[in-house]
């Protein structure tokens, strides 16, 4: 009987230490993805999580973020906002209310305009359940400049400077005299064909605007009456700033109706569109991004494979740069600050410097605009000189033509931020 109660009190000392060594280790870090995860937007909602999750898993193999209570892990919550405003205004009081510190969203422009809004008026009206907007593809200027936010930080290009890119080929492009501007009819695409005549008219004043269109965002599920309009108006090339299925269906249309001029795009390089246009888009389709997996160096080329290597299927080839750097710019303002509260954190995030997987950016503290490279990118043949690697399994890949530093890329802003 005896040997039986020391063997229970062994049992129920062993689990009490247990159980206090497990209520010492730190909570994890809390980061809430919002995005459309079905719908008509489900792929590139999918394509962004795939990114993040990479992203913190790498941070967590290597003990997670270094704070002085121990180093703490990340996990990352998936919220679905069906792409659509009011959803993600309600699963954004459902994060904060889940304990997320950190909110990430960012395809559509749309819906990051009304994140800020709210997490605006949230952090004012309860300072101790603050959190931050951490946004990697919402690309309207107006988030960066006049609707800019203390709480707000923005890891992609905006329109303007990715159309600067572009028109940098674009300019030398001696065979382009007629252009077609289309785009999807809200905040983003409206801004892309607003830049793109402003730009035309400064940098290519000889070519001349055969058309321009917007279309419902989502919805159109047959472009051919549009591709038909751009091969009538006589158009040498398009551009668009058109994402997800909205891209891809144009492109097909476009081939289907035999159009044969260029494609200038901001999304051209992945997600089907470049398997969609097949052969016919070789020399035409011209994509500017903020990498590419066929920029030079074994850096790059390294942090490519390592990405394929975690997710092997072909539909799975859709890797964000700027995605990894700012999930990594996130735990190094942590460390900085040696806090998780969102104004030292946020303090932290605009000095933020980093160099990684072959690539460099920083953070602007004048408008929590991200600086970083831009690249130009034309469709071609994989194996063709500056073409090891394809797109998505289609055999087609981006050779880079134009590089743009950090510095080079940057433009000014007519932020005017309120600080707490």
């Amino acid at each position: 009987m005896r040997l039986l109660n020391k063997t229970k009190l062994l049992f129920a000392c062993a689990f009490l230490i247990f159980g206090i060594a497990q209520s010492a280790q730190p909570p994890p870090i809390q980061l809430a993805l919002i995005e459309g995860l079905s719908g008509p937007f489900g792929n590139t909602g999918e394509a962004v999580y795939r990114n993040l999750q990479w992203a913190v898993e790498r941070v967590n193999q290597r003990g997670g973020v270094r704070l002085p209570q121990g180093a703490r892990k990340l996990v990352i919550t998936r919220y679905d906002s069906k792409s659509q405003t009011e959803e993600a205004l309600s699963v954004l009081r459902s994060a904060i209310d889940d304990g997320a510190g950190f909110v990430l969203q960012g395809n559509s422009s749309a819906v990051a305009l009304a994140l800020v809004d709210a997490l605006n008026k949230h952090n004012a009206r309860e300072p101790d359940k603050r959190a931050l907007f951490l946004n990697y593809s919402a690309v309207d200027p107006a988030l960066t400049n006049e609707r800019c936010s203390f709480w707000h930080f923005r890891f992609d290009a905006h329109s303007d400077m990715r159309m600067a890119a572009l028109m940098q080929v674009l300019q030398k492009d001696q065979q382009v005299h007629r252009m077609y501007l289309i785009g999807q009819d809200y905040s983003f695409g409206q801004a892309v064909l607003r830049e793109a005549k402003r730009q035309l008219a400064l940098q290519r004043p000889d070519i001349t605007l055969v058309g321009e269109e917007l279309h419902p965002v989502g919805r159109v599920k047959d472009f051919l009456p549009y591709a038909t309009k751009i091969k009538a108006s006589g158009a040498d090339a398009v551009i668009t700033g058109n994402w997800g299925n909205d891209l891809s269906l144009l492109i097909k249309a476009a081939r289907d109706v035999g159009f044969e001029g260029k494609f200038y795009t901001f999304y051209g390089n992945a997600l089907g569109a470049p398997a969609a246009i097949g052969m016919s888009g070789v020399g035409r389709v011209v994509a500017v991004a903020d990498w590419l997996p066929n920029m030079p160096g074994k850096a790059s080329a390294d942090f490519y494979l390592a990405f394929r290597g975690r997710f092997p299927q072909p539909s799975d080839d859709y890797v964000h740069m700027r995605m990894q750097l700012m999930v990594e710019s996130l735990v190094q303002a942590i460390e900085a600050a040696q806090s998780v509260s969102a104004i030292p954190v946020a303090m932290a995030l605009e000095r933020v410097q980093i160099q990684k997987f072959g690539q460099r950016g920083f953070m602007r503290a004048s408008d929590h605009q991200f600086q970083q490279p831009l690249v130009v990118g034309i469709m071609d043949h994989q194996g063709e000189p500056g073409v090891p690697f394809d797109v998505e399994g289609s055999s087609y890949g981006f050779r880079v033509i134009k590089t743009l530093s950090p510095e080079q890329a940057q433009m000014t802003s007519q932020c005017q931020m309120q600080r707490p």
